[in-house]
């Protein structure tokens, strides 16, 4: 059986900074596509950095940014507080961009490159750009925020936000995409950046193949991230909580296809209502 201590990446304190930090490189967790790292920065401070072989998007988390890159400037990105306040502003850029992130105000910030062979035109996503969808029923209802759909021009990145009220279940029911077999399913790698809106809150989430190679239950933290290699993967939102995470995948094919784990499927017929408290943010 496959380590539970291998999925889970605890946050990290930044140095000077009353936050948390993240970086997750793919060489370090056996990913092929996927890395991702997350700051916070001071009014007026700067980060640099350049995309290399990846496509990358910039998610505001809380604050704004501005950003000056060989594709282009952009000025005063993001506004929510924080990710319960509010729809996301994302910025993607290409590969081989050199690029300079300036916090207009004290900003937190999500980056999730992608490795790429393909270059597409850099773009900002806007709160008018994002598709609000309300998904599940019961206690299973979600809210997810569609940033880059597969739609989206880009090579292989796809990222979506999900809010989960207290108590609720997502990705639920299971589900997996870790096989190529198209339209049904398409094999990708995903990661869960979470954040709670009560610091002592968690989300509980497992892991688990159809054989049990993996089968592990995490306990999630604000700041925490999950890997997600393969199998089934659902969520729960501990009691009294509301639970985000941000979700960034890619691989074989862009799409979301995946297929539910058939003990479970059967729940969907069960759904006779949504949870009224969605949607958490508007």
């Amino acid at each position: 059986m496959n380590s539970a201590s291998s999925l889970l990446i605890p946050a990290k304190q930044q140095p000077g900074s009353s936050g948390t930090g993240m970086e997750v490189p793919p060489e370090e967790v056996g990913f092929e596509y996927l890395s991702f790292q997350a700051c916070r920065l001071a009014l007026g401070e700067n980060r640099s950095g350049r995309t290399g072989p990846n496509e990358l998007a910039i998610v505001t988390l809380g604050g704004r940014c501005s950003v000056h890159s060989s594709q282009g400037r952009w000025d005063e990105i993001g506004g929510r507080t924080n990710v319960f306040t509010g729809l996301p502003h994302a910025l993607y850029l290409p590969p081989e961009t050199d690029f300079t992130v300036r916090a207009t105000t004290p900003c937190d910030l999500a980056f999730c490159f992608c490795r790429a062979e393909q270059s597409h035109p850099a773009r900002l996503v806007t709160p008018v750009d994002v598709e609000v969808e309300i998904r599940g029923g019961g206690n299973a209802t979600r809210q997810i925020n569609h940033i880059l759909k597969p739609q989206f021009p880009a090579h292989r990145l796809l990222l979506v936000e999900v809010y989960t009220p207290g108590g609720n279940w997502s990705s639920y029911p299971p589900h997996k995409h870790d096989v190529h077999n198209p339209p049904a399913e398409v094999d990708l790698e995903e990661i869960y950046y979470y954040r709670i809106d009560r610091p002592e809150g968690f989300a509980i989430q497992r892991v688990y193949t159809p054989d049990r190679r993996w089968d592990a239950t995490l306990t999630v933290r604000d700041g925490e991230l999950v890997l997600i290699p393969e199998g089934y993967h659902p969520v729960v939102a501990a009691h009294g909580y509301n639970v985000y995470y941000l979700n960034a995948l890619a691989g074989s094919a862009r799409s979301m296809a995946a297929t539910d784990d058939p003990d479970y499927a059967w729940v969907r017929q069960a759904w006779a209502h949504k949870d009224p408290r969605l949607p958490l943010v508007r």
